[in-house]
């Protein structure tokens, strides 16, 4: 019996090593540049001169007709493309072909019964908890009341009309007016959901919110199409709140043990500051 297919595209590999290759300069690699270059980054050749492989075979990783690089190759590539830790982790899940998972019902994500029993004991700390796929699976009073109080607060308790991160940040018109660096939060959440759905290739639902995001918001579309990857966990939010004015607030990211995806997304001020006395007054 044959084993199973990989169902991630072969493709994502190639856009991926071509959007790096796009972003190094032949300076930053060292390469001296002579008369005009047709390319912005370095050419097929020099990339794998300097990360000692045939230029042969690293055309073939890119056109997608190889698999299975050596950690050797994937590591000398991540090295010559200077990737960060997040975009090397992200090269290795798409240099690994996953082989195709048995077809199971799709199942709504629900939230655990101790994350819910953490947002109810921190009153004074906006918070959300997010599912794999940004689902906004529940929030605590002051969470609710600082990103969506526009919405009812029992919103996330139905799979049918829970809010979904990615959703309200570019669809949802009182989300994008409360980031005061929107393309920069945008920038970032697109690069986040890259690294994730790198990490879930046969998340049908995931793929759906991808493609429906691309569909209706052209700001998505030319963001997924840079290829970023980042990683979210801590990290800082600029806001203009309609109700409390500006608040410049921490964010962490606090992964649940059970390593399913879920996650608290709490937002911290600093003590006795006017974001402090803004949050206080939300409250």
């Amino acid at each position: 019996m044959r084993p199973p297919s990989p169902v991630r595209p072969a493709s994502e590999l190639g856009d991926f090593l071509r959007s790096r290759r796009d972003a190094v300069t032949p300076a930053e690699a060292g390469i001296p540049r002579w008369g005009t270059r047709r390319v912005p980054g370095l050419r097929r050749e020099e990339l794998a001169q300097i990360a000692g492989i045939s230029v042969n075979y690293y055309t073939r990783l890119e056109q997608g007709h190889s698999s299975h690089a050596s950690d050797s190759v994937i590591d000398a590539l991540a090295r010559a493309l200077n990737l960060d830790d997040a975009e090397r982790a992200h090269l290795f899940e798409l240099a690994r072909p996953t082989p195709a998972a048995r077809r199971r019902g799709v199942r709504a994500e629900t939230a655990h019964p101790g994350a819910l029993a953490l947002l109810a004991a921190m009153p004074t700390v906006p918070a959300i908890l997010l599912g794999r796929r940004n689902d906004i699976l529940a929030w605590n009073p002051l969470g609710h009341a600082l990103l969506a109080g526009h919405l009812p607060f029992t919103a996330p308790d139905a799979p049918a009309t829970r809010p979904n991160q990615m959703r309200l940040l570019f669809l949802d018109a009182h989300t994008r007016e409360l980031h005061r660096d929107w393309a920069d939060e945008a920038a970032l959440a697109v690069a986040s959901l890259r690294y994730i759905a790198a990490q879930h290739p046969d998340d049908r639902l995931l793929a759906e919110l991808v493609g429906d995001l691309a569909m209706h918001s052209a700001d998505f579309a030319r963001l997924w199409a840079k290829h970023d990857v980042r990683l979210c966990s801590r990290g800082e939010k600029r806001l203009h709140h309609p109700h409390v004015g500006d608040l410049d607030l921490h964010y962490e990211a606090l992964n649940l043990p059970e390593g399913n995806g879920q996650r608290l997304l709490t937002h911290l001020a600093v003590p006795d500051s006017p974001t402090a006395d803004a949050l206080r007054l939300l409250a």
